[in-house]
């Protein structure tokens, strides 16, 4: 392992304020972000990746790669759920497994950004493209953790409480993350295709704002993801070995699929990271709403807790040297 990867990774602003907010728990700080703001920057970041990914998508076409790409995005985030499901099975019940197989069979945005960024330190190239494959990833482990559910032949007590396909299905498709990041895609792509100087009037809010707009939700990522550090306790040694383990398998895979596809080291390391990250926010609010019997604390604790911190500071360097080991530069 090329450990100057990891250091590289660390010394970039984003990681160092999400340490910055981290330690700021560990300590017993004061420090907060105003709850508004949070949200307001989650919202920033998907709409500029997703117009920015629409402007590049317009430039390079659905020819080549990007169709077989999209394709296997979404194979793969029917396939992962299922892979984890299996897995969670040997130590817990039906509806955590599937709840929390759902969670890791979706992807984690900030994540996603936060290799970008690594990527443009380490002056690799990658194609815009890769962010509706983002967009593509974030529904079907939802879908396939409620089929899980419902196809175990175990029923609910009450006609009330059976999955409703219909509320499941907009949940999944309709979710704000899921439907800005699309809708700033075609904006993007629209926008590119037929008025170009608009293009220029985005690029100060699209790209100049962005990188401090990362290093801001980052620190609130570090408290937030500090403060679930304690449930870790609760969730087990299992679930604690599983939080770290399944990334690098997923992102393994990621890696081999990636190289089939004949993906540049730059777009392999995405697709790598789309596959080892999970979701914190779309998965658990529709398993809320429909899986109740999940215990949230479980989700929250290893998606939050222990993923999303172990794949922004260790995972990300560790799957380049993987790409660079198999799939070299050109």
């Amino acid at each position: 392992m090329n450990t100057s990867l990891i250091l590289q990774n660390v010394l970039t602003p984003p990681v160092l304020f999400f340490f910055l907010g981290a330690i700021a728990v560990l300590v017993r700080s004061d420090l907060e972000v105003p709850s508004p703001l949070p949200k307001l920057f989650s919202l920033y970041l998907l709409l500029s990746i997703g117009f920015t990914g629409g402007l590049e998508l317009e430039k390079s076409g659905f020819g080549g790669q990007v169709l077989p790409t999209f394709a296997a995005a979404i194979i793969t985030s029917l396939l992962i759920p299922l892979i984890c499901f299996l897995v969670l099975r040997l130590k817990l019940d039906l509806f955590n497994s599937a709840a929390i197989a759902a969670a890791y069979g979706s992807i984690s945005a900030v994540t996603f950004i936060t290799a970008e960024s690594f990527l443009e330190n380490q002056g690799i190239s990658f194609d815009g493209f890769m962010v509706a494959a983002l967009a593509l990833m974030e529904s079907p482990a939802i879908i396939v953790g409620l089929l899980l559910v419902k196809l175990s032949g175990l029923k609910r007590k009450s006609n009330a409480k059976m999955i409703r396909f219909r509320g499941i299905l907009h949940e999944a498709m309709l979710n704000g993350s899921a439907y800005l990041l699309l809708g700033s895609l075609f904006i993007g792509f629209i926008t590119a295709a037929n008025n170009p100087s608009a293009v220029l009037k985005m690029q100060p809010f699209t790209e100049k704002l962005f990188y401090g707009a990362e290093c801001f939700f980052l620190l609130d990522m570090g408290i937030v993801a500090a403060q679930r550090l304690p449930s870790l306790k609760k969730a087990g040694s299992f679930l604690i070995c599983f939080a770290v383990g399944m990334p690098l398998f997923n992102g393994s895979l990621g890696i081999l699929i990636a190289k089939q596809l004949g993906l540049g080291p730059g777009n392999a390391l995405l697709f790598a990271v789309l596959c080892a990250s999970a979701s914190y926010l779309a998965v658990p609010a529709a398993m809320r709403m429909s899986v109740p019997e999940a215990r949230a604390s479980y989700l929250i604790s290893t998606t939050l807790g222990l993923t999303f911190p172990f794949n922004v500071v260790i995972g990300i360097p560790i799957y380049m040297n993987m790409v660079n080991k198999i799939i070299p530069m050109s």
